[in-house]
């Protein structure tokens, strides 16, 4: 099976938008990105960072 991950780690997230690491872990840390802390993990949901994705785009591009 070869299905995207529902739950993703920080560094993938920061692969996925293709930005630093560290700035991956900002937009996490500061809540920015939605995300959950399991044990010491945190993930981030695949739907919820594109949704966020979705909701940072300028408003001309929406309409394309």
């Amino acid at each position: 099976m070869n299905r995207e991950r529902e739950w993703l780690k920080v560094p993938e997230v920061a692969e996925v938008l293709q930005i630093a690491r560290s700035r991956a872990y900002e937009l996490v840390g500061s809540g920015q990105i939605p995300s959950v802390r399991i044990g010491r993990s945190v993930r981030v949901s695949r739907r919820e960072l594109d949704r966020w994705l979705e909701e940072q785009r300028y408003p001309e591009a929406r309409r394309k």
